[in-house]
């Protein structure tokens, strides 16, 4: 039931429950200055009905400001839109605390930085400039109107001193934030850089630059955990792979036309494959093929469907030169690690190319 309560206030969506934090941040503010005036009133600092009036008003606005930010889904308003609306309300009580404080108005001004302060984290530079100037003139608007109804309570060289303080210091806070912003700004920036930086060398150590198959190191976690499996009554088949004759292509046609057999070999493999088959680079123009839950006779068609798109593919530079691969396939029996599968495929795949090459050999 708790958890149900919880849910209806503060709904399940990350981003509203860190806005509601934000509100809660504000309500707890609003709080301790609710009873601090109280405490003003209580010794005779402040006008009862004044701070009676500006506690319902700060009250309903919190309220207020709970329901658009929790139907803010259907309303759909910026998060910057709310802040703004949240920091112009939050002002128009600290000027009226002022007004009402007595000989503790000087610690409103404390508020009005507070809010300015909050703003630099959810608003932009000039919104916050823009929103400390509104504090300045609204609360030089006060000062001069209780300089000018009552002088002796509120000398004008005192308010004067009060308004410059007030306006030094919220005009320094948004300065401030102009340079947090850019400083959050750069920081995000490094963040995207890292974050690119860790995809690039986490691709560079799970895959073959050349053919942009799987590498040696990767297969042998993939390995590993296909060991882990438990696959039931399925059975697993290896398959080792050596395309034929390609030192003759090296040493023939140049290292580049022998890159290019491994690029083009590679593509033409990666379409015979079924959704869960592994195709890994192993070393040179060797290639490793794991076929999960696959049986003997269903590894082989793959593989002979392989076998027909390459020797049908057009490598660029070989003039027209057909390019075949041999292959050992080894069948996975029940607890035997892979090592031992591969080693079988291996023997298989010696004894493809002692019969000639372009063939299957099943171990």
């Amino acid at each position: 039931m708790l958890r149900r309560i919880a849910d209806l206030l503060c709904g399940s969506d990350a981003g509203l429950h860190r806005m509601l934090q934000y509100w809660a941040a504000t309500c707890v503010l609003y709080v301790v200055c609710i009873l601090l005036l109280l405490l003003q009133v209580g010794q005779g600092l402040s006008n009862a009905g004044a701070a009676h009036g500006l506690i319902v008003f700060g009250a309903c606005g919190a309220c207020v400001f709970y329901v658009l930010i929790r139907a803010n889904a259907r309303l759909r308003l910026a998060p910057d839109q709310l802040a703004v609306a949240q920091a112009v309300f939050s002002l128009v009580c600290s000027v009226w605390a002022y007004a009402i404080a007595g000989p503790l108005r000087a610690a409103m001004l404390a508020m009005a930085v507070v809010i300015i302060v909050f703003c630099m984290f959810a608003l932009r530079p000039r919104q916050t400039l823009m929103l400390s100037a509104a504090a300045i003139v609204g609360m030089g608007a006060v000062m001069w109107w209780l300089q000018a109804r009552d002088p002796l309570r509120f000398p004008p060289m005192t308010e004067l001193a009060t308004f410059g303080y007030l306006a030094g210091a919220l005009m320094s806070t948004a300065l401030l934030s102009g340079e947090m912003h850019k400083l959050r700004a750069r920081l995000k920036r490094q963040k995207k850089e890292l974050s690119d930086a860790l995809a690039t060398i986490r691709v560079l150590a799970t895959v073959d630059e050349l053919t942009s198959l799987v590498n040696r190191r990767h297969m042998n976690d993939v390995l590993a955990a296909e060991e882990r499996r438990k696959t039931g009554s399925l059975t697993t088949c290896i398959a080792l792979l050596d395309i034929d004759f390609f030192k003759q292509v090296n040493d023939g046609y140049g290292h580049a036309a022998g890159d290019a057999v491994l690029r083009c070999f590679s593509a033409a493999a990666r379409t015979s494959l079924r959704a869960n088959d592994v195709l890994a680079r192993w070393g040179g123009e060797e290639f490793l093929l794991l076929l999960p839950d696959a049986a003997p006779h269903d590894a082989r068609a793959v593989l002979e469907r392989m076998a027909e798109r390459v020797h049908a593919m057009v490598v660029p530079g070989l003039d027209g030169k057909r390019i075949s691969f041999s292959a050992g396939l080894a069948t996975r029996r029940a607890g035997e690690p892979f090592a031992e599968v591969i080693s079988r495929a291996d023997h298989a795949l010696y004894q493809a190319k002692e019969a000639g090459r372009d063939r299957i050999v099943l171990a």
